[in-house]
């Protein structure tokens, strides 16, 4: 890990009582930004994702799923049972010195133990509690467990994903979940600026649920502004033509031709020049309109050239484009290398990981801790001066 590191949330103490993916995530940029993460799980069996593998790191009793890798460095373990008297009492004097607490309990669990945000900011009043839940803590859907595939389907983003026709397809990660994170942070990080002025914490109600109904976008607006209810597309976008896959000679490409401009340089680069200057073309709404017919008129002009040779063509051009990678390509790419966007081992106690996405100054923020060992550490504050 690299020591000199941007560390702009230094002295901020995390206490995470969450688990899987939403929460661990917020909890696991935080410490790449800085902050101490104290990571609270149950004795014996640790976070849910610890046994989610193949693919595992690290050999016998000490092998953890590549699952928990992803969202957990930069966090220190220690194993307590929030439902022992002795349990409860070391989470409140936790709690009691921490700057922000992350759980995703059901809602009402952690009341029943005295460690609801009321009990626990009663204690400590500059506490930034964040609870994050898969619909919320009111509402007809509040008792609701979450999961990020179920959200998915309730909250509309499965409906306007796979192809026209055919079964309805979540996306291929937990994105829902991820986003929740994030969305989960940048309230937190508001808050941590506000309880500089004011010296008051915050409650913060973070729901999957919510998270996915803002995701929607553009679909949702086009929902409320058109009235009418948008579908699957397979990968054609509803606003914008041409902005799809397109077959190629050896395999598929995306052309994501985003104005008229662009459409312009892509007939050009295509040696038909004339179609960008058809009025049923020329412009964005018409080709919209006229989609069905410019899309098998591009596509035969795509499938001409070899995916390299259209790429190449394209970007020199000045018209977005890209391959179609998988997910060894990109681990693989070179602009991946160039980017410092994954994080090599030092020593064998520290996994291969991607690498936090944001620059401060042209330095990535790491986090100096490898993810933990369940019940690695002890239960208290690395510093025990604020």
């Amino acid at each position: 890990m690299n020591l000199d590191a941007p560390r702009p949330l230094a002295g901020v103490r995390v206490l995470d009582l969450s688990r899987v993916l939403a929460g661990p995530w917020a909890g696991q940029m935080l410490a790449d930004y800085g902050a101490e993460v104290l990571k609270v799980e149950r004795p014996g069996a640790g976070d849910d994702t610890r046994t989610w593998g193949p693919p595992w790191w690290g050999e016998g009793d000490a092998r953890v799923a590549a699952y928990f890798v992803c969202a957990n460095r930069g966090k220190r373990s220690v194993a307590i049972d929030i439902a022992s008297p002795e349990g409860i009492q070391t989470v409140r004097e936790l709690a009691r010195e921490a700057d922000v607490l992350i759980e995703n309990y059901k809602v009402g669990q952690l009341a029943r133990y005295g460690l609801d945000a009321v009990s626990l900011q009663a204690i400590n009043p500059r506490l930034i509690y964040c609870s994050i839940t898969g619909y919320g803590q009111t509402g007809p859907l509040a008792h609701k467990a979450g999961y990020d595939f179920a959200i998915q389907a309730e909250g509309g983003l499965m409906s306007i994903t796979g192809n026209k026709d055919e079964e309805p397809q979540k996306v291929g990660v937990a994105v829902t979940d991820l986003m929740t994170g994030v969305y989960a942070t940048t309230a937190i990080l508001a808050a941590l600026h506000e309880r500089a002025r004011t010296g008051q914490g915050r409650v913060i109600d973070a729901a999957l649920f919510d998270v996915q109904v803002a995701m929607l976008a553009n679909q949702a607006s086009n929902q409320l502004i058109g009235n009418k209810t948008p579908t699957r597309m397979g990968n054609a976008h509803p606003n914008i033509v041409p902005y799809q896959v397109f077959p190629t000679r050896d395999g598929h490409m995306v052309l994501a031709v985003g104005n008229d401009g662009q459409f312009a340089k892509f007939c050009d680069a295509a040696g038909q020049p004339a179609v960008s200057r058809d009025a049923r073309f020329s412009t964005n709404p018409a080709r919209v309109e006229h989609r069905t017919t410019l899309v098998p008129l591009i596509t035969g002009w795509t499938m001409t050239k070899d995916t390299a040779e259209w790429v190449a063509l394209l970007d020199q051009a000045g018209v977005p484009c890209a391959p179609i990678l998988d997910i060894a390509q990109v681990m693989a790419h070179p602009h991946v290398a160039a980017r410092g966007m994954t994080l090599q081992p030092h020593d064998a106690q520290t996994p291969p990981m991607v690498a936090n996405p944001m620059l401060f100054d042209g330095q990535r923020p790491v986090a100096d801790l490898p993810p933990p060992a369940l019940d690695a550490h002890q239960a208290r504050w690395l510093h025990t001066s604020k």
